[in-house]
């Protein structure tokens, strides 16, 4: 594990990941109620932004759940292998962090573009700055390769450990 301070930082990272999720979540549910009672109902008007913002908590609700699956290693996790040794396993764990890390890499550099791109312009019935829905891309390949290089030294760890497997 990395050394003390930093685990608690990443940790506390990690939970305020966990309550951003759920106050997407629990944003989400209000624009989403709006657009259902206003197609079904006259009780109130028809809102046109209710479908942007939805789609905008979408997005970051999908990066946040991402983010947090990477770190407790359930994003891509597939089981091909029988019970290995530590050693082994951590060995697998290495080379699937190895390909999360690069594709972590890839999100970082085309999201900063992605951002640049996106930084003057606005969106269309809301007029919330695009760079704010942007940055979910290069937000989330950092995350990543935090969350995976925290992994690799502990795995790494478990390579280097004294006793033989």
């Amino acid at each position: 594990m990395p050394g003390r301070p930093m685990k608690k930082l990443i940790d506390s990272y990690f939970k305020l990941l966990h309550w951003l999720l759920i106050a997407t979540v629990a944003i989400l549910i209000i624009p989403v109620t709006l657009q259902i009672i206003s197609r079904y109902t006259a009780l109130i008007p028809s809102y046109i932004w209710t479908e942007e913002l939805s789609r905008f908590l979408f997005i970051w609700m999908v990066m946040l759940g991402a983010m947090i699956a990477v770190r407790e290693g359930t994003h891509l996790d597939v089981d091909l292998w029988p019970d290995l040794t530590p050693k082994a396993n951590a060995v697998s764990h290495i080379i699937a962090s190895l390909f999360v890390l690069i594709f972590s890499c890839v999100f970082i550099y085309w999201g900063f573009k992605f951002v640049r791109f996106g930084w003057n312009q606005q969106s269309e019935l809301a007029e919330l700055p695009m760079t704010f829905i942007f940055a979910a891309w290069p937000i989330a390949g950092l995350t990543w390769a935090i969350f995976v290089g925290e992994a690799l030294v502990a795995d790494i760890r478990i390579l280097t450990a004294k006793d033989p497997q």
